[in-house]
């Protein structure tokens, strides 16, 4: 099936595409949340000249030609671009098929186990667990994660004491019968990260995310092997070779591809299959809600070497005014501390009208 046009609607945070497919077939996805105005501009100038009129059959393949023609350009921006279409391509084969994306990766519609994940530093520890005691009792959460240290914090607490108050406060507020995460933002040095370890490690805490500067790939290794609990990490990493190389020096315990950030759901699945033969499970990063919990959901449905849970953020509009009004109904309904992914074919939501109709909009087709 050929592509014919790719059109965005966009605003600075969030960025909706739909293509269009030579026999009327359309599909929507997205690309990455954050300056999505600059990245639906990438997407037209450097991936749509490339893809448009091409048979979309071997996505990968197509997506490996994109990044071949644009060799120059490495990074972030043309992976975040090339999810929004490759996540569209996905949603089309659904509709075409009658399917969800799950089914067609490989597993079903159901429930996913969620974990409730804070977005907050700027919030004391007492604070804290009062609102996630709520989410348990009202939302029937058991699985938990907050936050440690600065982000990027050269080894600096949002506040002195913040993080050796957190950790126990976590443990005894919440109880016994619950998983506690925790995430570090790339805050600390080895030596500072082991010490924090520890402390996580006598008071049950089971995954310890991104402890050090994530590019520095070593010193989290040194962190992993110095500790029993999980070592995590992955979320922003967008390079297939990196990929290889932390998978294979077993620099973490879980593995945390965002799909948005990587490049869309074929070069996600590449990562879970190495994650999968090295014996790695695969956590996914989805920290909000536009339409990557959502992907995230249906990605888990489907692969062998799933994580415990889904990252299912707790800020709303205070926190990501963005996000409110993206959709006609929204996707993410907790049961039981579960979300669900429907039989609906493809992602089965439907964008808002009126949010597509203050965005801004561009189209890239054939002449």
């Amino acid at each position: 099936m050929k592509l014919k046009s790719i059109e965005t609607f966009t605003n600075q945070a969030v960025g909706f595409v739909r293509v269009t497919a030579e026999d009327g077939s359309q599909g929507w996805g997205q690309v990455s949340t954050y300056h999505s105005d600059i990245t639906c501009q990438v997407l037209h100038r450097q991936v749509a000249p490339w893809t448009l009129g091409q048979d979309t059959t071997d996505l990968d393949d197509l997506l490996d030609i994109v990044a071949e023609r644009e060799h120059k350009f490495p990074g972030s921006y043309l992976r975040r671009a090339m999810a929004g279409l490759d996540t569209a391509i996905w949603d089309m084969r659904g509709k075409q098929a009658g399917k969800p994306v799950a089914e067609l990766l490989g597993g079903t519609p159901g429930l996913i186990r969620a974990y409730a994940s804070s977005m907050k530093r700027d919030i004391t520890p007492a604070d804290e667990a009062a609102r996630l005691k709520h989410l348990r009792d009202t939302q029937g959460f058991d699985a938990f994660k907050v936050r440690a240290g600065a982000e990027v914090g050269r080894n600096a607490d949002e506040w002195p004491g913040r993080t050796e108050e957190i950790i126990p406060t976590m443990r005894r507020e919440l109880g016994d019968n619950v998983d506690l995460l925790i995430d570090a933002n790339s805050c600390y040095s080895p030596t500072r990260a082991i010490e924090v370890g520890h402390t996580l490690q006598d008071h049950g805490f089971c995954h310890y995310e991104e402890p050090c500067p994530y590019w520095e790939l070593e010193q989290t290794k040194q962190v992993a092997d110095a500790l029993d609990i999980d070592v995590t990490g992955g979320e922003q990493d967008c390079d297939l070779p990196t990929w290889k190389r932390m998978i294979d020096m077993r620099a973490v315990d879980i593995v945390q591809p965002d799909i948005l950030y990587l490049g869309g759901i074929c070069r996600t699945m590449r990562v879970v299959e190495m994650a999968r033969t090295a014996g790695l499970p695969v956590t996914p990063h989805c920290a909000n809600w536009s339409l990557v919990t959502l992907f995230t959901m249906h990605l888990l449905r489907a692969i062998p070497n799933a994580g415990k849970y889904l990252e299912f953020s707790i800020e709303g509009a205070d926190y990501y005014p963005w996000q409110e009004g993206l959709f006609v109904q929204s996707p993410y309904t907790i049961e039981d501390g579960h979300a669900r992914v429907t039989d609906t074919p493809g992602w089965g939501v439907e964008i808002d009208p009126e949010w597509l109709a203050r965005s801004s909009y561009q189209i890239s087709d054939l002449p």
